[in-house]
């Protein structure tokens, strides 16, 4: 896959999420404006809670990531993409990071 190829398909798995997200979450979310309700509602099983928990492993795997390229390899900018990846998630945070990274020209 080229890298043209590549972060054309970073960016519409990134939106195609950000369109499911609101989709699903803002219309319950404007009803019922509780925040942190919703957010504890992804610990309402054991399955949803393993699947949460794996996306803060996530978050913070591409926080260490963000920091170490930032110092090591001059990527500007990756805290945006840290925000990205708490709304509207992680999967957002890691396409715009790899297309960010991708135009700052780091390999």
């Amino acid at each position: 896959m080229n890298e043209r190829t590549f972060l054309i398909v970073v960016a519409a798995v990134g939106l195609a999420f950000t369109v499911f997200f609101a989709a699903v979450v803002i219309p319950p979310l404007i009803q019922h404006p509780d925040v942190l309700g919703a957010f504890a509602a992804g610990f309402v099983n054991p399955y949803a809670s393993g699947y949460s928990a794996d996306v803060f492993a996530c978050w913070f795997i591409l926080l260490a990531w963000v920091i170490y390229e930032a110092r090591a390899k001059g990527v500007r900018r990756g805290w945006v993409c840290l925000l990205l990846g708490l709304a509207p998630g992680v999967a957002v945070g890691y396409a715009a990071y790899f297309w960010l990274r991708a135009r700052q020209g780091v390999a």
